[in-house]
């Protein structure tokens, strides 16, 4: 019986996750290669969750995420992040209107589908928090009045990894609530070919066309959450982030003078909602482990801190996922 249920399954995400396809066309006609950004902004819009990114200047980072809400038909903004900025120069303010003798709230940039949070490590932590109350509660109170942000709501909040005096760098509390953190690489020769001949050209980039429609994501989002996970892919989660935390259990005792602090409990909840976000992506009704490692290193980077020993042998986050994705058992 539970075999037919997973058949049909199948079939009705397979129907449900077409417009994926037709999703990449269009951003591809804009976006040369990053196809790793693109999948990454698609799993945090189709699971309510919020996108750390780390790249060099003029990766498309901007370029990505607006082309993306242009696909979708939906709002975008863009807060450029600086040390002078204010919370009400993003959630928005009480105006003063000396013809009506009253107060009016001008909403912020917040009100948008999509927020690109440009540098948000150049604000100081009054901002930050500001911005990261409005992701948490997906609402804003200005005044007396609280204001719901509408659906769909993304953040991406993007970090330079150069140049980082001056910065306010992100407490870790605070990075934990993001669901993904995606390191963003240079393209390959030919796709910066692609991309120089394209700037050259008479039409640099192709207009992009509203795909689908905003309620079509907000229906996807609940096909995600009936992607099936059998319980030993649910347990390889919980032993891949328990790994994280008592490493010496899983045969990894050399990990343990490594890491100060292991993955929290949402890691384990993100690993398992992007992976059936992964599922979906590749048009499958369920998940396998494959889904759970493609995913890990950009669930996990951010949530586990090292020690100065390991700095000190320049050891990074990527290097002890992997290695605990190379020793846990695979299901």
């Amino acid at each position: 019986m539970q075999s037919i249920d997973i058949e049909a399954l199948n079939q009705q995400i397979y129907l449900d996750s077409a417009f994926v396809e037709k999703l990449n066309q269009e951003t591809a006609q804009v976006i040369v290669g990053q196809k790793h950004m693109i999948d990454r902004l698609l799993i945090g819009l189709l699971t309510k969750g919020h996108i750390l990114l780390e790249g060099l200047p003029g990766l498309a980072k901007t370029l990505a995420i607006k082309t993306l809400a242009q696909a979708i038909n939906a709002q975008f903004s863009r807060i450029q992040f600086t040390p002078d900025l204010l919370p009400a120069d993003i959630i928005g303010t009480m105006i003063y209107n000396p013809n009506a003798h009253e107060f009016a709230v001008r909403k912020g940039p917040i009100f948008a589908n999509f927020i690109l949070a440009d540098e948000i490590n150049r604000a100081p932590a009054k901002v930050q928090s500001a911005l990261l109350e409005a992701m948490q509660e997906r609402q804003v109170t200005i005044g007396l009045e609280t204001y719901p942000l509408q659906e769909p709501f993304l953040v991406l909040a993007t970090q330079n990894p150069i140049e980082q005096e001056g910065t306010y760098p992100l407490p870790e509390a605070q990075t934990d609530r993001f669901m993904l953190k995606v390191k963003i690489g240079y393209p390959t020769k030919d796709e910066e070919r692609e991309i120089v001949r394209r700037n050259l050209s008479d039409d640099s980039f192709g207009k992009v066309k509203p795909i689908i429609e905003q309620k079509e994501i907000l229906q996807a989002r609940s096909s995600v959450r009936k992607v099936y996970m059998d319980e030993k892919i649910e347990q390889y989660i919980i032993d891949i982030v328990f790994a994280t935390r008592n490493p010496q259990e899983y045969g990894l005792r050399d990990l343990e003078p490594l890491i100060n602090y292991g993955a929290s409990p949402r890691a384990s909840i993100n690993l398992a909602l992007a992976a059936k976000a992964e599922a979906f992506l590749q048009r499958r009704g369920f998940v396998i482990p494959e889904d759970v490692r493609n995913i890990c290193h950009d669930v996990m980077r951010h949530r586990i801190g090292l020690t100065y020993e390991a700095e000190a042998e320049n050891i990074t986050q990527e290097d002890i996922i992997d290695k605990v994705l190379n020793t846990v058992e695979v299901p």
